[in-house]
């Protein structure tokens, strides 16, 4: 008996040890609500800093057309001067030196539609600014173009796929979104970083609608909701990160929700309580810490999705912060690429403080 009382003893020890080292791994891998000492980094306000932007985009090599809102005659320049500040911390700044020792001999890739091509030539302006004598190369092959700095072992590679999900062309049919595959997935593997984005195309019908049937459960449809293919198709891409990724290698982001600013929009409605609540003339963010309209129904499928996965997916919580930003977007200054982009963002801009949350949730590591 007192043999049996001692092993009883000695197993819920282990077993209350072994509960208070799991739920510490819960918080520690808390990749939907990242914190910083109890900071939660998605919720804050914008404020003047001087020393901003990060760099000056005229110096940078790689900003496209359509981004470079300066360049392109953008006449005011205080959006330039904003940091994001967190009601509970001050996020560190970006340190290009610490950066490049953490991805010494790494490599870093942007998988997602134009939103993360802002984001991932944000993420190399910021490295060239760092290192403006290093070697560079680019290298284009397919649908991704790499950035290497070979003396540092840093690559930086931009995957333009803007659903994910495999979108093919087949003989007699035309043009077939596949909600169910994800063949192109092929090219993410190798990577030490991957950063993920994907909603906007979603949403686009008419002439813009890049697809004729959407393939689901085997069958082909002309169309179906779209928030409900999204969330489909966002399953799949969650089912081969838990087959492809291993966390002790690769570590996974997703870049959240972009929001846009016109009057009726994706987002569901009037943005801001303007008579002309368009991006065009904006020149100051929303004031304070909240937004008056909803957040995109993308949102919560995206964290519906998150919740379930088995392995880490680190959630950059993008929308609200960039929600305040209605004077971030290029709008009529995209360089004729677009008439009046209120969806893209202004290099130098808000897609840097993306990548300065990026650094921040990495170097907690």
């Amino acid at each position: 008996m007192q043999s049996f009382c001692y092993f009883l003893s000695l197993s819920l020890l282990f077993l209350l040890s072994w509960l208070q080292h799991s739920n510490a791994d819960v918080k520690h891998h808390d990749t939907m609500h990242p914190q910083l000492d109890g900071c939660d980094f998605f919720q804050g306000s914008w404020v003047v800093d001087d020393s901003y932007p990060l760099y000056d985009s005229s110096t940078c090599p790689f900003i496209n057309q359509g981004f470079d809102c300066q360049k392109n005659g953008r006449p005011d320049k205080l959006y330039l001067k904003y940091r994001w500040q967190p009601n509970a911390c001050t996020l560190p700044r970006f340190n290009g030196e610490d950066f490049l020792r953490r991805f010494k001999g790494k490599k870093i890739m942007f998988v997602g539609d134009s939103l993360s091509e802002n984001q991932w030539e944000s993420l190399i302006c910021i490295v060239h600014a760092t290192i403006p004598q290093a070697q560079f190369s680019r290298t284009l092959k397919g649908n991704l173009i790499t950035i290497t700095w070979p003396d540092y072992g840093i690559s930086i590679t931009l995957c333009h796929n803007v659903f994910l999900v495999d979108l093919v062309h087949e003989k007699n049919v035309g043009r077939v979104l596949k909600i169910d595959s994800i063949e192109g997935g092929k090219l993410w593997k190798g990577q030490d970083t991957l950063v993920f984005n994907t909603w906007h195309w979603w949403t686009h019908n008419g002439s813009l609608q890049p697809w004729e049937y959407i393939e689901i459960g085997g069958k082909l449809i002309k169309d179906m909701d779209r928030l409900a293919a999204f969330k489909r198709g966002l399953t799949t891409w969650s089912k081969w990160v838990e087959l492809n990724v291993n966390p002790a290698q690769t570590n996974v982001f997703y870049q959240g929700v972009s929001p846009v600013h016109t009057l009726m929009n994706i987002n569901g409605g009037q943005d801001w309580s303007e008579k002309s609540a368009t991006c065009q003339g904006q020149t100051e963010p929303v004031k304070g810490s909240t937004y008056p309209m909803a957040l995109p129904p993308a949102v919560g499928a995206v964290k519906e999705v998150l919740r379930k996965m088995t392995k880490p997916v680190t959630l950059l919580d993008i929308t609200l912060l960039s929600q305040l930003r209605k004077d971030g977007h290029p709008s009529i200054y995209a360089g004729g690429v677009r008439s009046h982009d209120c969806s893209h963002w202004c290099l130098a801009g808000v897609p840097d403080t993306w990548n300065h949350l990026l650094y921040a949730l990495v170097s907690r590591r």
